[in-house]
């Protein structure tokens, strides 16, 4: 099944925000990109519920830097307060990543046609997106275009840098959708950079999580509130 894609993904600023700095209102990114935040670019990208994105690997190109800016976040009650954010400046990244048949939805088998996803995703990414690309948070435009994983033509900034380990970080939420379970969990993992490239686990390979809340997944139907894929190819 051809299902895998790489494309570049760069901006100006990316939050990726460290748990730890939320309680105080004030914002920290991780110096890394989240498991959970390049998905969400992927789904930016293309995505339906009878798919579920895998993110394999992340070249990080650039010095990682960062920068502090005040902001005006809105407040519970309306109104604006006075925070710092602690941003990364001037990010870009290789990505690789697949998708898998969501296995939690029976109900979509009739959608899982092998050509039709790859070819929307394919032609989704070299349009830019479906939807806006942002990094970790909506302030933080971003853009993709497809690119070859890991060509040693383009010389990235920790290539030569064998190994760089930043801790404990939070991975990615579990989902209703995807886990087949009425529970949103959260899960954690220690990320190790050799030579410019992050590596993830799969999901099912981070052993620290935690329980965050119950939840219910969201019913889909085809033909009634989803189109097939064959639909959607035609309609590009």
């Amino acid at each position: 099944m051809r299902n895998s894609i790489s494309f570049r993904l760069w901006g100006r600023y990316a939050l990726f925000t460290d748990p730890v700095t939320k309680t105080g209102g004030e914002k920290c990114s991780y110096h890394v990109p989240t498991y959970e935040a390049i998905k969400g670019v992927l789904k930016s990208i293309y995505w339906k519920p009878t798919i579920i994105w895998h993110v394999d690997k992340v070249r990080v190109m650039k010095q990682i830097k960062t920068q502090t800016k005040g902001t005006k976040p809105l407040v519970w009650g309306g109104g604006n307060s006075l925070a710092i954010y602690t941003f990364l400046h001037e990010v870009e990244y290789q990505v690789k990543a697949h998708f898998e048949w969501n296995g939690h939805r029976p109900e979509l088998t009739k959608d899982r046609i092998d050509g039709k996803h790859y070819s929307i995703a394919q032609r989704m990414l070299e349009k830019g997106g479906r939807q806006d690309i942002f990094l970790g948070v909506r302030d933080c435009q971003a853009y993709v275009e497809p690119c070859e994983f890991n060509n040693q033509e383009e010389k990235g900034f920790y290539d030569d840098v064998p190994e760089l380990a930043f801790g404990m970080m939070f991975h990615g939420f579990d989902y209703p959708d995807e886990t087949g379970t009425d529970e949103l969990g959260s899960r954690f993992w220690q990320p190790v950079m050799r030579k410019g490239i992050l590596e993830f686990p799969r999901p099912e390979g981070c052993t620290v999580r935690r329980f965050v809340r119950k939840m219910a997944a969201k019913e889909f139907a085809l033909d009634e509130n989803m189109r097939p894929v064959e639909q959607e190819e035609a309609a590009l």
